[in-house]
Protein backbone atom coordinates (compact mmCIF):
# COMPACT_ATOMS: atom_id res chain seq x y z
CA UNK A 1 0.00 0.00 0.00
CA UNK A 2 2.65 2.35 0.73
CA UNK A 3 6.26 2.96 2.11
CA UNK A 4 7.83 2.65 5.40
CA UNK A 5 6.09 4.55 7.31
CA UNK A 6 6.64 6.19 11.13
CA UNK A 7 4.47 9.17 12.70
CA UNK A 8 6.34 10.22 15.67
CA UNK A 9 5.15 12.57 18.39
CA UNK A 10 8.34 14.56 20.35
CA UNK A 11 7.55 16.11 23.48
CA UNK A 12 4.94 18.01 22.04
CA UNK A 13 3.00 20.30 24.64
CA UNK A 14 -0.41 21.86 23.69
CA UNK A 15 -2.66 24.75 25.07
CA UNK A 16 -6.26 26.25 24.50
CA UNK A 17 -5.86 30.01 25.78
CA UNK A 18 -4.29 29.63 29.50
CA UNK A 19 -5.48 25.94 29.75
CA UNK A 20 -2.39 23.10 29.27
CA UNK A 21 -4.03 20.35 28.19
CA UNK A 22 -0.57 18.30 26.59
CA UNK A 23 2.37 17.70 28.62
CA UNK A 24 5.35 16.76 26.59
CA UNK A 25 3.50 13.86 24.59
CA UNK A 26 5.35 11.41 23.02
CA UNK A 27 4.07 8.46 20.71
CA UNK A 28 5.78 6.71 17.82
CA UNK A 29 3.77 4.05 15.81
CA UNK A 30 5.34 1.77 12.93
CA UNK A 31 3.57 0.64 9.84
CA UNK A 32 1.13 -2.15 10.09
CA UNK A 33 0.46 -1.26 13.63
CA UNK A 34 -2.84 -0.97 15.17
CA UNK A 35 -2.41 1.41 18.40
CA UNK A 36 -4.79 2.36 20.40
CA UNK A 37 -4.38 6.07 22.63
CA UNK A 38 -6.75 5.25 25.71
CA UNK A 39 -7.66 7.52 28.68
CA UNK A 40 -10.95 8.95 30.40
CA UNK A 41 -13.22 12.00 29.07
CA UNK A 42 -10.94 15.00 29.21
CA UNK A 43 -7.24 13.36 29.45
CA UNK A 44 -5.74 14.80 25.87
CA UNK A 45 -7.06 12.14 23.40
CA UNK A 46 -9.01 14.36 21.15
CA UNK A 47 -6.11 16.83 21.32
CA UNK A 48 -3.70 14.96 20.63
CA UNK A 49 -5.52 13.91 17.04
CA UNK A 50 -5.99 17.09 16.96
CA UNK A 51 -2.71 18.14 17.10
CA UNK A 52 -1.56 15.66 14.17
CA UNK A 53 -4.08 16.77 11.49
CA UNK A 54 -3.54 20.26 12.67
CA UNK A 55 -6.08 21.43 13.53
CA UNK A 56 -4.51 22.84 16.71
CA UNK A 57 -0.90 23.82 16.87
CA UNK A 58 1.78 22.41 19.55
CA UNK A 59 3.38 25.29 21.51
CA UNK A 60 6.46 23.16 21.85
CA UNK A 61 7.47 19.84 20.20
CA UNK A 62 7.64 18.07 16.99
CA UNK A 63 5.36 15.89 14.87
CA UNK A 64 7.16 14.12 12.28
CA UNK A 65 5.94 12.06 9.24
CA UNK A 66 8.49 9.66 7.94
CA UNK A 67 10.65 11.79 9.61
CA UNK A 68 9.22 15.50 7.84
CA UNK A 69 7.97 17.80 10.45
CA UNK A 70 4.68 18.37 9.92
CA UNK A 71 3.59 20.71 12.61
CA UNK A 72 2.70 23.89 11.77
CA UNK A 73 1.33 22.44 8.45
CA UNK A 74 -2.21 23.39 7.24
CA UNK A 75 -4.70 20.49 8.08
CA UNK A 76 -4.90 19.92 3.90
CA UNK A 77 -1.15 19.83 3.27
CA UNK A 78 -1.02 17.29 6.24
CA UNK A 79 -4.05 15.19 4.96
CA UNK A 80 -1.98 15.32 1.45
CA UNK A 81 1.14 14.22 3.16
CA UNK A 82 -0.74 10.89 4.06
CA UNK A 83 -2.72 11.48 7.72
CA UNK A 84 -6.89 10.25 7.21
CA UNK A 85 -8.73 12.11 10.24
CA UNK A 86 -12.09 10.57 10.94
CA UNK A 87 -13.30 12.82 14.12
CA UNK A 88 -15.35 11.99 16.94
CA UNK A 89 -18.85 13.50 15.65
CA UNK A 90 -18.65 11.57 12.21
CA UNK A 91 -19.39 14.75 10.27
CA UNK A 92 -21.14 12.74 7.01
CA UNK A 93 -22.10 15.41 4.35
CA UNK A 94 -25.89 14.02 5.25
CA UNK A 95 -27.98 15.57 1.83
CA UNK A 96 -25.63 13.01 -0.40
CA UNK A 97 -25.64 9.22 -0.87
CA UNK A 98 -23.27 6.99 0.79
CA UNK A 99 -21.26 6.64 -2.79
CA UNK A 100 -21.49 10.69 -3.03
CA UNK A 101 -19.29 10.80 -0.11
CA UNK A 102 -17.24 8.11 -1.08
CA UNK A 103 -16.65 10.00 -4.19
CA UNK A 104 -15.73 13.69 -2.92
CA UNK A 105 -12.96 12.26 -1.04
CA UNK A 106 -11.24 10.32 -3.55
CA UNK A 107 -7.66 11.33 -4.43
CA UNK A 108 -4.83 9.14 -4.76
CA UNK A 109 -2.07 8.62 -1.64
CA UNK A 110 1.27 11.23 -1.07
CA UNK A 111 3.16 8.93 -3.18
CA UNK A 112 0.27 8.93 -5.95
CA UNK A 113 -0.90 5.25 -5.17
CA UNK A 114 -4.18 4.71 -5.44
CA UNK A 115 -5.07 1.54 -3.52
CA UNK A 116 -8.36 2.66 -2.44
CA UNK A 117 -11.27 2.62 -4.90
CA UNK A 118 -15.11 2.41 -4.85
CA UNK A 119 -14.75 -0.96 -6.00
CA UNK A 120 -12.07 -1.94 -3.34
CA UNK A 121 -14.26 -0.50 -0.79
CA UNK A 122 -17.30 -2.42 -1.34
CA UNK A 123 -15.31 -5.75 -1.02
CA UNK A 124 -14.18 -4.43 2.46
CA UNK A 125 -17.28 -2.86 2.99
CA UNK A 126 -20.03 -4.93 1.58
CA UNK A 127 -22.85 -2.88 4.06
CA UNK A 128 -22.24 0.24 2.25
CA UNK A 129 -22.57 -1.36 -0.87
CA UNK A 130 -26.33 -2.02 -0.31
CA UNK A 131 -27.09 0.86 0.85
CA UNK A 132 -24.74 3.29 -1.74
CA UNK A 133 -27.87 5.21 -2.88
CA UNK A 134 -29.44 6.11 0.23
CA UNK A 135 -28.55 9.60 1.72
CA UNK A 136 -25.97 9.80 4.41
CA UNK A 137 -28.32 11.25 7.51
CA UNK A 138 -30.75 8.68 7.71
CA UNK A 139 -27.82 5.90 8.24
CA UNK A 140 -28.14 4.45 11.69
CA UNK A 141 -24.85 5.53 13.61
CA UNK A 142 -23.05 1.99 13.10
CA UNK A 143 -23.16 2.63 8.99
CA UNK A 144 -22.12 6.47 9.46
CA UNK A 145 -19.32 5.13 11.23
CA UNK A 146 -18.63 2.94 8.20
CA UNK A 147 -18.97 5.20 5.85
CA UNK A 148 -16.41 7.46 7.61
CA UNK A 149 -13.79 5.36 7.80
CA UNK A 150 -14.62 3.92 4.38
CA UNK A 151 -14.53 7.54 3.28
CA UNK A 152 -10.80 8.14 4.38
CA UNK A 153 -9.64 5.34 2.92
CA UNK A 154 -11.08 6.73 -0.63
CA UNK A 155 -8.02 9.38 0.16
CA UNK A 156 -5.60 6.29 -0.08
CA UNK A 157 -3.70 7.55 3.35
CA UNK A 158 -0.58 6.09 5.00
CA UNK A 159 -2.13 6.14 8.23
CA UNK A 160 -5.92 7.00 9.45
CA UNK A 161 -7.06 8.67 13.15
CA UNK A 162 -10.03 7.25 14.22
CA UNK A 163 -11.48 9.09 16.95
CA UNK A 164 -13.64 7.48 19.27
CA UNK A 165 -14.91 4.99 16.78
CA UNK A 166 -17.07 2.53 19.29
CA UNK A 167 -18.91 5.78 20.65
CA UNK A 168 -22.46 5.34 20.94
CA UNK A 169 -23.15 2.47 19.14
CA UNK A 170 -24.90 -0.36 19.65
CA UNK A 171 -22.94 -3.47 20.61
CA UNK A 172 -24.02 -5.60 17.66
CA UNK A 173 -22.44 -2.48 15.85
CA UNK A 174 -19.15 -2.17 17.65
CA UNK A 175 -18.97 -5.57 16.92
CA UNK A 176 -19.03 -5.24 13.24
CA UNK A 177 -16.64 -1.95 13.55
CA UNK A 178 -14.16 -4.28 15.43
CA UNK A 179 -14.53 -6.98 12.56
CA UNK A 180 -13.63 -4.06 10.36
CA UNK A 181 -10.50 -2.79 12.15
CA UNK A 182 -9.18 -6.52 12.57
CA UNK A 183 -9.49 -6.86 8.72
CA UNK A 184 -8.05 -3.62 7.98
CA UNK A 185 -5.17 -4.46 10.08
CA UNK A 186 -4.89 -7.82 8.19
CA UNK A 187 -4.46 -5.66 5.13
CA UNK A 188 -1.85 -3.89 6.57
CA UNK A 189 -3.64 -0.32 7.32
CA UNK A 190 -2.01 1.94 9.75
CA UNK A 191 -4.54 2.67 12.33
CA UNK A 192 -4.17 4.88 15.24
CA UNK A 193 -7.36 5.09 17.43
CA UNK A 194 -8.85 7.29 20.26
CA UNK A 195 -11.17 5.47 22.92
CA UNK A 196 -12.44 4.52 26.15
CA UNK A 197 -13.67 1.00 25.71
CA UNK A 198 -11.02 -0.82 26.69
CA UNK A 199 -12.53 -4.53 25.30
CA UNK A 200 -12.76 -2.91 22.30
CA UNK A 201 -9.10 -1.89 22.34
CA UNK A 202 -7.90 -5.26 23.89
CA UNK A 203 -10.05 -6.57 19.96
CA UNK A 204 -8.61 -4.53 17.65
CA UNK A 205 -5.35 -3.27 18.92
CA UNK A 206 -1.79 -4.53 18.93
CA UNK A 207 -0.41 -1.97 20.66
CA UNK A 208 -2.09 0.71 23.54
CA UNK A 209 -0.56 3.69 24.91
CA UNK A 210 -2.33 5.45 28.15
CA UNK A 211 -2.66 8.95 28.27
CA UNK A 212 -3.85 10.47 31.10
CA UNK A 213 -4.07 14.42 32.81
CA UNK A 214 -2.28 15.44 29.28
CA UNK A 215 0.08 13.08 29.93
CA UNK A 216 1.46 9.65 28.61
CA UNK A 217 1.90 7.10 31.51
CA UNK A 218 2.11 4.07 29.68
CA UNK A 219 2.97 2.12 26.20
CA UNK A 220 3.22 -1.58 26.56
CA UNK A 221 1.35 -4.31 23.42
CA UNK A 222 -1.80 -5.25 23.53
CA UNK A 223 -1.71 -8.58 24.97
CA UNK A 224 -0.56 -7.01 28.54
CA UNK A 225 -2.40 -4.68 29.43
CA UNK A 226 -5.38 -7.19 30.68
CA UNK A 227 -3.03 -8.55 32.71
CA UNK A 228 -2.52 -5.22 34.36
CA UNK A 229 -5.46 -4.48 36.88
CA UNK A 230 -4.04 -2.18 38.21
CA UNK A 231 -3.07 -0.32 35.77
CA UNK A 232 -6.46 -0.35 34.44
CA UNK A 233 -8.15 1.00 37.22
CA UNK A 234 -6.50 3.57 38.06
CA UNK A 235 -6.24 4.94 34.73
CA UNK A 236 -9.03 3.39 33.14
CA UNK A 237 -11.94 3.01 35.45
CA UNK A 238 -14.82 5.37 35.57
Amino acid sequence: MSRALKLELREIDVSYGASQILFGVSIEIEKGATMALLGRNGAGKTTTFRAIAGLVAPSAGQILLNAKAINGLSPYRIARAGIGYVPEDRQVFPEHSVEDNLRIAKKPGAHRQVYWNLQRIYEVFPTLYSIRQRAAGRLSGGEQQMLVIARALMGNPELILLDEPSEGLAPIMVQQIARLLLRLREMGVTIVLAEQNLHFCQTVATHVTIIDKGQIVLRDKAENLERDAEITRRYLAV
